[in-house]
């Protein structure tokens, strides 16, 4: 795995292991009042970072195609805003980071929409 493909994997398995430290010091301290954080990480981190990179590795073209870039740096960007904002969010420290991380998010998602719809072909195995 190479290219966008590595970069939305390495960013997937940094956030499982957060998450997965996470989760376990909630579980330790018998505190989950920061579960939707830790949820959020876990699904848009290390679920939704890996879809990405299994679909940019099995369709080169669309790895190839400039949005990718910009799929890749909104959807880090989403990831590293969204996360902390809800933790604010639960603090009620106020919400601004948390919507501006779930537009962020959604940009991704809409520009990663542009990608597939705009196609490619997969890889072959060989026969």
């Amino acid at each position: 795995m190479n290219g966008i493909a590595r970069y939305f994997m390495l960013l997937g398995v940094i956030s499982a292991i957060l998450g997965m430290t996470w989760g376990i010091q909630m579980s330790a301290s018998g505190n989950h009042t920061m579960a939707a954080a830790h949820a959020h990480l876990n699904l848009l981190g290390w679920v939704s970072c890996a879809i990405f990179a299994f679909y940019y590795h099995s369709v080169p073209s669309a790895a190839d195609n400039p949005l990718a870039r910009v799929h890749l740096l909104i959807a880090t960007a989403g990831l590293i805003t969204i996360v902390p904002g809800i933790v604010m969010a639960l603090q009620r420290e106020g919400e601004t980071l948390a919507k501006i991380g779930s537009m962020l998010t959604l940009l991704s998602m809409l520009v990663f929409a542009g990608v597939v719809l705009k196609g490619g072909r997969a890889r072959r195995s060989p026969a």
